[in-house]
C-alpha cells in the first residue's frame, strides 16, 4: 500500500473533503485507511459498572484508499506515490544484493 500509519493525508472525496489528518490505521485487505478526526460514526457504549451512565462516543470509521492521498512531508503538497528500487540496502538471504524500495512523492520527487 501506498499510505501507511504515520503518514498525513488528505481526504479528496465524500463528506469530509477537503480535510487533512494523521493516518491512524490501515486496512490492506479491505483497501482502507481510517484518517484521524474525519468521516465520524457515533457509537453508544454500555455502561460498564453499575452507577455509570452509558454514552455516545465518536470514532472515526474506515475510507477507501481511492478516496485519499498522500501529503509529501518534504513540499507539504497532496500527491501520488510512486516506488523505486535503489542499491545501498542490506543484503538479503535470497540473493538480492543490497536492494532497497522506497517511495518517493510524484510532485518534487524526494523521498518519502
Amino acid at each position: 500500500m501506498k499510505i501507511r500509519k504515520g503518514d498525513t493525508a488528505l481526504i479528496i472525496s465524500g463528506k469530509d473533503r477537503g480535510k487533512k489528518g494523521k493516518v491512524i490505521e490501515v486496512l490492506p485487505k479491505k483497501g482502507e485507511v481510517i484518517v484521524e478526526g474525519s468521516n465520524l460514526r457515533k457509537k453508544h457504549m454500555k455502561p460498564k459498572k453499575s452507577g455509570e451512565k452509558g454514552q455516545i462516543v465518536e470514532m472515526p470509521a474506515p475510507i477507501n484508499l481511492s478516496n485519499v492521498k498522500l501529503i509529501c512531508p518534504k513540499c507539504g503538497k497532496a500527491t501520488r506515490v510512486g516506488y523505486k528500487v535503489a542499491a545501498g540496502g542490506r543484503a538479503s538471504p535470497e540473493g538480492r544484493e543490497g536492494k532497497r524500495k522506497y517511495r518517493f512523492c510524484k510532485k518534487c520527487g524526494q523521498e518519502i
